[in-house]
């Protein structure tokens, strides 16, 4: 029981800190030019291309039709959500963008009553409750403030697209999950992401080879960080998936917000460093609740 728990700990450390780091490199290949959908379709490539090399060593004889339709959910719904993630990026500050994704948990918990009958606790809901509160100090930093004219900025809509979006995927993926396996999981991710990013990208007719040419040297340190977070944070989360409800889980990655905060800051320049922390300790103080009841 102890080993198993020091396991889970790791992976949602793991996933804490390794996810933020993903959005500073997805943000930094962006400022350099790079589209988006580019961005979006070469991370889940390469992941996908990596998943190929393990394929044989995994059981498939039981694998369902649910399997493959659940998946084929997942990895549209994931390809959309990381596009959108990642426009939002573009344009907006991380340690506002962050936060913002407080409500995922929100989205996924109510989500999670229908297709899982994950039912939340009252302490599970009033750390939930915590988690939007603690955003309030966040986003009141903007230019707008805490008001609907802040909902009508591209980021914005860009991150909640992004977080719905990636809270329905959530539930989706832990179907995937239930039908098979955490890993089997993982793999369907990356190659379901990868066509839903290619046609999104050959949709949008953007040409492969002028983006390929906009790699420079510089550039592929970046993108080889952002493929090895993006890996550790999406298997992390299947693997924290299997041994603990969606809402609650994804409200324990709020715990990244201050990563967020700091890295925003500490990269970026990003400003009113000191309410977002506030914001985010409140956010914390709602995670705690979650994780001791």
């Amino acid at each position: 029981m102890t080993s198993a728990i020091l396991i889970l700990t790791l992976a949602i450390l793991l996933r804490i800190f390794a996810n933020p780091f993903a959005n500073v490199f997805q943000k930094k290949l962006t400022i350099q030019g790079l589209s988006p959908l580019f961005v979006n379709f070469l991370t889940y490539f390469i992941l996908g291309a990596i998943c190929l090399v393990f394929t044989l060593q995994l059981d498939w004889s039981n694998i369902t039709a649910d399997y493959w339709v659940y998946s084929i959910i997942m990895g549209l719904l994931g390809a959309l959500g990381n596009l959108f993630l990642v426009k939002a990026l573009q344009a907006g500050d991380l340690s506002v963008l962050g936060p913002i994704n407080a409500y995922k948990a929100v989205i996924s918990m109510i989500i999670g009553i229908f297709l899982l009958q994950e039912i939340p606790g009252i302490w599970g809901l009033i750390g939930v409750a915590l988690i939007i509160a603690g955003s309030y100090f966040v986003l009141n930093t903007t230019e707008e403030g805490f008001t609907w004219q802040l909902f009508k900025r591209k980021e914005i809509q860009f991150r909640i697209w992004a977080m719905i979006l990636t809270a329905t995927e959530a539930i989706i993926g832990k179907k995937v999950i239930l039908v098979s396996s955490y890993i089997h999981s993982f793999f369907s991710w990356c190659w379901f992401g990868t066509l839903f990013s290619l046609l999104l990208f050959l949709w949008n007719r953007e040409s492969l080879s002028d983006s390929m040419r906009k790699i420079e040297p510089k550039l592929i340190g970046i993108f080889s960080g952002l493929i090895l977070c993006i890996g550790i944070t999406q298997f992390s989360t299947t693997f924290i998936f299997k041994q603990m409800p969606v809402g609650y889980a994804l409200s324990l990655f709020q715990l990244s917000v201050l990563v967020n905060i700091f890295l925003g800051y500490r990269i970026f320049q990003e400003q009113d460093i000191y309410k977002k922390l506030i914001g985010g300790v409140i956010m914390i103080m709602g995670s705690v609740l979650i994780i001791l009841f």
